[in-house]
């Protein structure tokens, strides 16, 4: 390791809580491990810990032998907290005294994070009160009851609120590791982890479209095949109206049915949809910009940089850059 500190790879401790969720364990070593310097240093010290350093025992039946025990959290630049059971925070509302102890000794710059129910722990410790916070969405009213004084929005994949940042479950954990990668190197490093790690660099909406919900009862009717065709025609002008017709349906019936599937509405998801195949575009041809954004339906050249910024942060060109030179 570099003795100079400012030159230091950033540490990031894991703290496993058994029983753990061992893919929420394991994401972000994945994630912030894929991550090199310019100089092809590594980024970030990941180190997995949990309070004693004995085998941790996860949620489906298996055990994970951590590298370290709390002593590592005093020297931590960031700390994330995998979903948990552990009996105290998630279902009773309080700390452990070994984990409040190891807890009072991160140091207060350290970013904390938590992935799915270590929001429970970050809620016991009084971290979360008065902030904005998010969990998975099938623990929220738990996760209420528990912590009143918590701002919880199930809504959403991640929330990022004063240094404190917390995650819905499972896949989002990846969401919120590739954002704390891009706010430490750019986008086009944190596009580039993406890549390697075969995950979408950003994904749009939130837990609304994956919470469990009773639609309408309407046989097999689904907006699959509409979408299925329109993923076909998207350099063609579309519109709700045409698409609900195609469908058989109203347009505030299709409209709704299209949120309740997509997490979308279908606006939205069009942009969303040629936003991808510009990508795809930029990736795999030597198109022209401007074609590009014609054939991919956004129209000019001028709408697809402004789409492309605000969904990857990044001109087309330095999209295409990143992608192809990587290739």
């Amino acid at each position: 390791m570099c003795k100079d500190p400012a030159m230091r790879p950033h540490r990031v401790v894991v703290l496993g809580l058994a029983p753990v969720v061992g893919y929420d364990l394991t994401t972000p070593a994945q994630i912030f491990g894929s991550v090199r310097t310019a100089d092809d240093r590594p980024a970030y010290e990941v180190t997995v810990a949990g309070l004693d350093g004995s085998s941790l025992s996860t949620t489906l039946g298996y055990d994970i032998v951590p590298h370290a025990d709390a002593t590592a959290l005093a020297q931590a630049d960031t700390v994330v907290v995998p979903g948990t059971r552990m009996p105290g925070p998630r279902f009773e509302g309080v700390l452990p005294d070994d984990l409040r102890d190891a807890l009072a000794t991160v140091p207060a710059s350290a970013r904390l994070v938590s992935i799915c129910t270590g929001a429970f722990v970050l809620g016991a410790a009084g971290v979360l009160d008065g902030r904005r916070a998010t969990t998975h969405w099938a623990m929220a009213e738990d996760f209420r009851a528990l912590y009143p004084r918590v701002h919880l929005d199930e809504n959403l994949l991640f929330v990022e609120d004063g240094g404190v940042f917390t995650s819905a479950g499972i896949g989002a954990g990846v969401d919120l590791s590739l954002h704390l990668v891009r706010l430490d190197h750019g986008t086009e490093v944190a596009n580039a982890v993406a890549r390697y790690n075969v995950v979408p660099p950003w994904r749009e909406g939130g837990q609304a479209q994956f919470i469990d919900r009773t639609l309408p009862d309407a046989g097999t009717v689904s907006t699959a095949a509409v979408r299925s065709w329109a993923l076909e025609h998207l350099a063609e002008p579309l519109n709700v109206a045409e698409l609900a017709d195609r469908a058989s349906m109203s347009v505030r019936t299709f409209t709704r049915r299209f949120r309740a599937e997509t997490g979308h509405s279908p606006g939205a998801w069009l942009v969303l949809q040629r936003v991808r195949e510009a990508q795809r575009l930029l990736e795999s041809t030597d198109l022209p910009v401007d074609v590009v954004a014609r054939s991919a339906g956004l129209g000019t050249s001028a709408s697809l940089r402004q789409h492309l910024r605000r969904t990857a942060g990044v001109s087309p060109s330095a999209y295409r850059s990143t992608f192809r030179g990587a290739g």
